[in-house]
């Protein structure tokens, strides 16, 4: 009875066989021709987003890691790079005073990983473009517009770093983090950048003289008190050097004298108040060149 019946089966198989090996190629056949739509391989730094064409549209509950994912061919995936990225980007705004300034700009962003999906569903793949610049560009120039251009040229009390900050607080970073904004140049046209600059010249030259002026009035307080001090000192001198004193610095110059080793010749007692002679000049009068 069990032979007779895998006997028929068998015979089924048989005869059937064609068909199954016709189906077997067309189902390989399916699966090379539709491969990469079918095994999806997401890379480092990536994420995907899943497109169910049949049951419900994007998938927003589940981000699709790195590595090999299997969907049905007619589904789509959708891959981010989910690094820190660097846009760089040149726009024009304008000062309190109606003039243009091109502001050169470098924006480092990444999207949020969690809500990569509703930010697929919501804004799509060209995220950079369609919220970010725009926004970055809005807000910079409401902020910069209440300065003048020269306030921006030399970035007057840093302020453009405040702008930045508060740029960076009022993005709406649900779907993108924002980690920088930075303004690598600003450009203004010739005749205002000539007329800061010729300014900025006039106020250092300015400023460059009153500090000589300065050097020159604390060098002539110096000499002031030196000239002072000089007068005070002869002053002293004239008061204090009376008769009795230079007659004791002839004494002392006497004796000092009588054990040099030169030849002098020295008159006690013949020069004016009864002072020595040394040579032909009396000894009062060699003090007194001493002291000049």
């Amino acid at each position: 009875m069990i032979k007779k019946f895998l006997k028929k089966i068998s015979n089924w198989l048989k005869s059937k066989l064609p068909y199954f090996i016709v189906t077997l190629l067309i189902l390989l056949l399916i699966l090379v021709f539709f491969y990469k739509r079918i095994v999806i391989t997401i890379q480092s730094g990536e994420a995907g987003v899943l497109y169910m064409r049949f049951f419900g549209g994007t998938v927003t509950d589940y981000v699709y890691p790195e590595g090999v994912n299997i969907i049905a061919p007619w589904d789509h995936m959708y891959i981010y790079n989910v690094r820190i990225q660097t846009k760089f980007h040149d726009f024009e705004v304008l000062t309190n005073r109606g003039l243009p300034i091109q502001l050169s700009l470098a924006i480092r962003f990444h999207p949020a990983y969690e809500m990569l999906s509703v930010l697929h569903q919501q804004v799509g793949p060209d995220y950079i473009n369609t919220i970010i610049i725009p926004e970055i560009e809005s807000i910079l120039r409401k902020q910069i517009g209440h300065y003048n251009p020269e306030e921006i040229y030399i970035n007057k009390d840093n302020f453009l770093t405040e702008i930045i900050m508060k740029a960076l607080d009022e993005l709406g970073q649900n779907f993108v983090k924002i980690n920088d904004v930075v303004i690598r140049a600003i450009s203004l046209p010739d005749s205002v950048k000539k007329a800061i600059e010729a300014k900025l010249v006039k106020e250092q030259q300015y400023q460059a003289y009153h500090f000589q002026l300065k050097i020159a009035e604390e060098e002539a307080k110096r000499k002031r008190i030196e000239a002072q001090g000089i007068s005070n000192y002869h002053k002293i001198i004239s008061e204090t050097l009376n008769q009795k004193i230079m007659k004791w610095h002839g004494i002392q110059a006497t004796l000092e004298l009588s054990k040099s080793a030169n030849a002098k010749v020295i008159v006690i007692g013949a020069g004016k108040n009864g002072l020595p002679i040394i040579g032909n000049i009396p000894l009062e009068q060699a003090i007194e060149n001493g002291k000049k």
